[in-house]
């Protein structure tokens, strides 16, 4: 495959957005044009890069890298990252205890680092507003300053796309559903903060959102 044809990189951490962020770059471009890029930055469930591997092998991606940014410990810690830290809101914050400083500014630039080597303009993502918990780097004013930072770093007319970024999880089970790739999402992604695949611990914050969205798609469909 040559590097030069791929016009998408996909930022895959193994989860139900990412899967069916990649399920929609390889829809638009094929899956020889698109590429996935993981990464490492000391979450304590390393089990998210084992689903990202068989994501990209399920969806036919050669050009997978997982990319360690082992840095990331030395800067702040977190819920996903210290695991005697409580999975909670924070006290006075609307964030929870597992927000990640910065960690979608770090994963974009990467990422356009990366898409640029390979001549690609397109970077996926799987952030959402509609149910962003709190996150900051999930909002889409940041994803816009993000895209126009990177593109005066870089020179590079990139520009990040965002499918999920107005969608409720319900909506984004229904579009995994027209996919055909419902049973891939419940069963082969990781999005639980405790490291269970599939429907995950049920009891986390990310379960509750996944399960909840879930529960309200399959009422909707069996209604009509």
């Amino acid at each position: 495959m040559d590097k030069q044809d791929i016009r998408a990189v996909v930022v895959l951490s193994g989860g139900q957005d990412s899967a069916t962020c990649l399920a929609l770059a390889v829809k638009k471009h094929g899956a020889d044009r698109v590429a996935a890029i993981t990464f490492r930055y000391g979450q304590r469930h390393q089990i998210e890069t084992t689903y990202a591997k068989r994501l990209a092998k399920h969806f036919g991606i050669a050009l997978h890298q997982v990319v360690g940014m082992d840095f990331y410990r030395h800067l702040t810690t977190n819920a996903l990252m210290n695991p005697e830290i409580a999975i909670a809101r924070k006290k006075g914050s609307s964030c929870p205890t597992t927000v990640v400083e910065g960690r979608n500014a770090f994963f974009l630039l990467a990422a356009g680092v990366w898409a640029k080597s390979l001549g690609a303009k397109e970077i996926h993502t799987g952030v959402s507003q509609a149910d962003f918990s709190g996150y900051p780097d999930c909002r889409a004013v940041f994803i816009r300053a993000q895209q126009r930072m990177m593109r005066l770093a870089m020179a590079w007319p990139f520009r990040i796309v965002t499918p999920f970024m107005h969608m409720t999880k319900a909506e984004e089970w229904a579009l995994a559903d027209r996919l055909g790739i419902l049973d891939l999402v419940k069963t082969g992604t990781v999005t639980c903060y405790n490291g269970v695949p599939g429907a995950g611990c049920g009891k986390c914050p990310s379960c509750l959102l996944r399960n909840r969205g879930l529960a309200e798609y399959e009422a909707a469909k069996r209604r009509r």
